[in-house]
């Protein structure tokens, strides 16, 4: 059997000279890779207590929603800002070129629940910290955030430091 690295396609010069572009659609395209990626992933929450999983748009509904099924776990959709429908909360955080914001429902998050943030990549960790700053303006507790890669050269890790992190996959550039 294939290691889960061997799944991720890497892209050189991509979206720039000298970055390294690892490519999760390759991961997702084989199943083989698919499901070593779920269950790699679901192994990092191996004794971690937690009542919800939220999961960052889009590839964190792709890797979260199985985790959850598979743990029988409720699943927070956590959106670009415009695409809920019922009241919601908001955050704005900084991109690379700008800035974002996203949304979850109001009621999405109990007062005391214990929640795992999931996300496919973690590279300056900007999308991942609002999420949590939005799971515990409603309350909740993020007791981990698990990713299937991580760009160690961005820098995120340092930025969710107050977080239990947790990566399958580390590359060391950017």
């Amino acid at each position: 059997m294939k290691k889960l690295e061997e799944y991720v396609r890497s892209i050189p010069d991509f979206p720039e000279p000298g970055i390294i572009f690892r490519d999760v659609t390759s991961v997702l395209q084989d199943a083989d890779g698919l499901h070593l990626a779920i269950e790699s992933m679901q192994k990092l929450l191996e004794g971690v207590d937690f009542d919800v999983i939220v999961g960052a748009e889009s590839r964190g509904f792709v890797f979260g929603t199985p985790i959850a099924y598979n743990l029988h776990k409720p699943f927070v959709l956590v959106r670009k800002k415009g695409k809920l429908p019922c009241e919601t909360i908001s955050k704005e955080y900084d991109l690379e070129y700008g800035s974002a914001v996203i949304e979850m429902h109001k009621d999405s998050i109990k007062p005391g629940q214990k929640v795992v943030l999931v996300d496919d990549l973690i590279a300056t960790g900007g999308t991942i910290e609002a999420a949590a700053q939005l799971v515990e303006e409603l309350g909740g507790q993020v007791v981990k955030i698990i990713f299937l890669m991580e760009l160690a050269g961005l820098k995120g890790r340092e930025r969710l430091a107050k977080y239990p992190v947790a990566s399958v996959l580390r590359y060391e550039g950017k």
